[in-house]
């Protein structure tokens, strides 16, 4: 007779012959006596457990207050809680919180202090309601999964690399929920035009947002038990290490929508407190091909920027935040020039669109492939053209101007916050005045506003307000009024789709190479730009909300005047 059957008997709540009964019931059934027991009615689960704490002295628990959330996870094996029916309640130091219903299961509890090597304090509950958790978290994962993803998406990912060793838990991550959810925020993601897909874990849960026309927007909160393999699943499409959760890695993979689209993703991953938060990059091709017409320049800057990358040597310099539209600018331009008779090569980290005709190489650090090191090998590749990534340092800024005095054009990025702050932010490297006069013939700085939805409605900001927003007297002439966003199904409530770029384009003129040359400063370089007829960047936004593409308080936001 099993230890809850005898304290039964003994205490006189259940007769010897029917507990010999349900025992044998039981083993038959090949059940533990206490799911009997319940199911015969005989006692109820609830009076079950309070004889059990009363007689075996151990604290007695109401599971249905508890908030799943509230559990520590993985704390004691999935398999173990189902087939010793436990679930872990509480960890404190060395001390585990364990739910029980049948306090008499000794194996239970030694299996359980084995495999967390920690000291176990049973808590008894009803065995009705254990068993209804044990049922919920084993499947609330999956059919929350299920309902989140509804219809499977029909899609494909490039071919994963088959000689990567594979990890202990690499069988878990092809569980279905987990690859149909990773597909459907993926198409999401690209359905809604994010630019990133950020994974974020928390002690409390897990959260996927989305960048949407540069705001993050909270798009899903899935389990938190899928986290870690959500991540090796992306690891394994990117063909990243899986095993390895100690340090930062990058990837890449490539989505296949069909025979002639394709959209690659740049993921990174970053060990955090609670677990690996990935970032996830959408590289859509198409972008560099939309058209220099398409990114927003006013015909004067188009006329300037077009003119400053047809010619044959010199060097024009992009700058701006991440995240501001450098590397689709640079790839437009190359796209205007990329022709059968030039030979164009480009450094960057990574490549994150591929052209047809351009010669693209990823610097590889660990592997000795530096900027400058790749800028040396394509000298020697009888270049016409040279796109380097972003100049960092020194060498690669030298490197990069010796080519483009050299009868070489030369294209870069740099993080600066306008044009004249590009050439001091040069100086302060250490390049010489005499070398930056020389070889820049352009700099051109942007960012990127949001477009107004269709749904936009005139708003009535007052004269002083759009003074005191750098507008000039005679721009406020005549009727017209800024708009303002209003929110509709098609812009998701925000008042915003897509977005349009602001610029800031800024020829170096002989009266700037003077200042150069003297060892001006860039609020020197930034006046003498403005009296030759270069806009600020907040002019330039201010012209957009007068052509209705943006709101003021977009342009205020993401600019400084």
């Amino acid at each position: 007779m099993s230890g809850l059957a005898r304290a039964l008997v003994q205490a006189g709540r259940l007769p010897a012959a029917q507990a010999d009964a349900l025992q044998k019931q039981a083993a038959t059934d090949k059940v533990p006596f206490i799911d009997t027991l319940v199911a015969s009615g005989q006692i109820d689960a609830r009076d079950l457990a309070a004889f059990c704490s009363e007689t075996f002295g151990y604290p007695l628990m109401d599971l249905q207050t508890l908030s799943i959330d509230a559990l520590p996870p993985k704390a004691i094996d999935n398999k173990l809680m189902q087939a010793q029916r436990v679930v872990a309640l509480a960890k404190r130091g060395n001390k585990l919180s364990v739910a029980i219903s049948d306090p008499t299961n000794i194996q239970a509890l030694d299996q359980i202090k084995f495999q967390s090597e920690a000291s176990v304090e049973p808590v008894i509950v009803a065995h009705d309601v254990l068993i209804a958790l044990l049922a919920k978290l084993m499947k609330s994962a999956e059919q929350t999964l299920n309902e989140m993803v509804g219809d499977e998406q029909d899609i494909q990912f490039a071919e994963e690399d088959t000689q990567a060793a594979p990890a202990p838990e690499a069988n878990d991550i092809e569980d279905a929920p987990i690859v149909k959810f990773l597909n459907k925020i993926l198409m999401d993601a690209v359905n809604m035009g994010a630019s990133d897909i950020h994974f974020e874990p928390f002690e409390k849960f897990y959260r996927i947002r989305l960048r949407v026309d540069g705001v993050l927007r909270e798009h899903a909160q899935p389990p938190i038990t899928i986290r870690d393999k959500l991540v090796s699943r992306i690891k394994v499409l990117a063909k990243l290490d899986i095993s390895e959760k100690r340090v930062p890695q990058d990837g890449r993979m490539r989505l296949i929508l069909s025979p002639v689209k394709a959209i690659d993703f740049r993921v990174s991953t970053l060990p955090t407190l609670f677990g690996e938060k990935t970032v996830m990059r959408i590289l859509d091709a198409t972008q560099a091909q939309m058209g220099i017409d398409a990114l927003g320049y006013d015909p004067d800057q188009k006329e300037l920027l077009l003119d400053a990358i047809q010619r044959p040597y010199g060097m024009v310099l992009v700058t701006g935040p991440t995240g501001s539209g450098k590397t689709v600018s640079l790839y437009t331009c190359l796209n205007v020039i990329n022709k059968p008779g030039i030979n164009i090569s480009t450094a960057e980290d990574p490549a994150e669109i591929n052209l047809p005709g351009v010669n693209q190489v990823n610097v590889n650090d660990k592997a000795g492939l530096t900027f400058p090191v790749a800028l040396k090998s394509f000298l020697r590749q009888d270049p016409d053209i040279i796109m380097v990534g972003e100049i960092r340092d020194l060498e690669t800024a030298d490197i990069a101007i010796k080519a483009a005095q050299t009868g070489h054009m030369v294209f870069s990025t740099l993080h600066t916050n306008d044009a004249p702050s590009t050439l001091t932010r040069l100086m302060n490297m250490g390049v010489a005045p005499f070398n930056i006069a020389s070889s820049v013939i352009m700099i051109t700085a942007q960012r990127l506003a949001r477009r107004l939805c269709t749904c936009k409605q005139p708003a009535d900001t007052s004269r002083e307000v759009m003074l005191a927003a750098g507008f000039r007297d005679h721009e406020l002439e005549g009727d017209w009024k800024p708009y303002k966003p209003v929110g509709c199904e098609r812009c998701l409530g925000s008042g915003y789709k897509g977005r349009v770029g602001i610029y800031q384009i800024m020829p170096i003129t002989p009266a700037i190479e003077k200042i150069i040359l003297a060892h001006g400063n860039s609020m020197e370089i930034a006046a003498q730009s403005e009296a030759e007829g270069v806009k600020s960047l907040r002019r330039s936004g201010l012209m957009k909300v007068k052509q209705g593409l943006t709101s003021l308080e977009e342009v205020l936001g993401c600019t400084n005047e």
